[in-house]
């Protein structure tokens, strides 16, 4: 008879996510989710399959709880000033202390090298497509864009949404305010 689950999936799964956000995957070992999930070695690999099943599972809850934001971006009609408070939204959903945790997504970016995993990849260059698909949405309703300067813009934004994330680990929030307030002048 199988043994039924003593633990919610969600629940260890948003303290693994936590824990990946903080520390990054490369640097958080089995035994660290042991002991942040709560549940052993047995248990996450029986449901997760491996670290990569946890990440990936991380990457889900991570996007999931992002998807508010998004959401809020999508249903705007403000164009570009939607756009700007994405980028401030974001901070504070990334608020760690005082500075940042970044982006889960962009974290792993940075950490991850070539050899990584294709699945994770695929994860990341799938989400950064999707919010630069966004961002160009949301771009579309100013009247003043060409299909080109659309294309050109959104690819700005998602590139300095990707710097915000990488700076909001370390630069105060002035410093970001004012990295925010000039990607937007410069738009």
């Amino acid at each position: 008879m199988a043994r039924k689950k003593a633990y919610i999936e969600s629940e260890v799964i948003e303290k693994a996510m936590n824990l990946f956000w903080r520390n990054g995957y490369e640097t958080t070992s089995m035994q660290m989710l042991e002991k942040e999930m709560g549940i052993n070695k047995f248990s996450i690999y029986a449901s997760f399959g491996s670290k990569n099943g946890v990440f990936l599972e991380s990457l889900e809850c991570y996007k999931a709880k992002l998807n508010g934001l998004l959401t809020k971006l999508k249903e705007s009609e403000k164009g570009v000033t939607s756009i700007k408070t994405y980028f401030y939204d974001f901070l504070d959903f990334s608020k760690n202390n005082e500075f940042g945790k970044g982006c889960l997504i962009t974290n792993t970016a940075n950490e991850i090298g070539e050899d990584a995993d294709a699945e994770i990849k695929k994860v990341l260059t799938d989400f950064t497509s999707e919010v630069r698909g966004i961002f160009k949405e949301s771009l579309q309703k100013e009247t003043s864009f060409s299909q080109t300067s659309l294309n050109q813009k959104a690819d700005y934004l998602i590139i300095a949404m990707f710097g915000l994330a990488s700076a909001s680990r370390m630069f105060q929030p002035s410093q970001l305010k004012s990295y925010i307030e000039n990607t937007f002048d410069n738009l």
